[in-house]
């Protein structure tokens, strides 16, 4: 794999260069940002309340848990998509109280599941984790969208300069493999 990614380098340079400005855009203006973020978080929940849906058919036990969270994903997403100039305070409402379910979904599917091996506690602190960003979110919902979507930018920008700092790395050792094989052939 390391291999293929050395080959390939100048692509994991451009991944990184676009993740720098999508973070730069994210933090100039939160605001075409959040819309396009709408779009995204749109798109996902929709995703995400189907593919939970469809887990839930398929189980025999806790199925209703699974179906409802689906449900409430897919609402939630329809919402963002069919009116996606709604203001940012309504769907930071949205974002808010579907993080709050699903995190609730979450914590309950955690403490249902039998013995496992600490998974049932990383579904537990992730389901804590979004009751807590829900509930942060309604607290302050106005100053909450924009430091959303600038905490993103900002985390962008610093995995993008990961990214091109690993391309650098990945572009050195492609120089080297290249050199191993020109010895190889001799």
């Amino acid at each position: 794999m390391i291999e293929l990614l050395a080959r390939n380098w100048a692509w994991v340079l451009v991944r990184g260069a676009f993740t720098i400005i999508f973070g730069a855009m994210a933090v100039l203006w939160p605001g075409i940002t959040l819309y396009v973020l709408i779009i995204l978080f749109g798109a996902y929940a929709i995703v995400d309340g189907i593919t939970a849906i469809a887990m839930g058919a398929r189980r025999s036990r806790g199925r209703g848990v699974l179906i409802v969270m689906g449900v409430v994903g897919v609402v939630a997403g329809l919402i963002a998509l069919f009116w996606p100039g709604i203001s940012a305070l309504a769907l930071l409402y949205v974002i808010a109280i579907w993080a709050i379910i699903s995190g609730l979904v979450s914590i309950v599917s955690g403490f249902g599941l039998s013995r496992d091996a600490g998974g049932r506690w990383l579904f537990v602190i992730s389901g804590l984790a979004g009751v807590v960003l829900g509930i942060l979110l309604l607290i302050n919902p106005e100053e909450g969208a924009v430091a959303l979507v600038v905490t993103i930018g900002f985390f962008a920008i610093i995995w993008g300069f990961f990214t091109v700092f690993t391309a650098v790395r990945l572009q050195r050792l492609a120089k080297e493999l290249d050199a191993r094989q020109d010895f190889a052939d001799i």
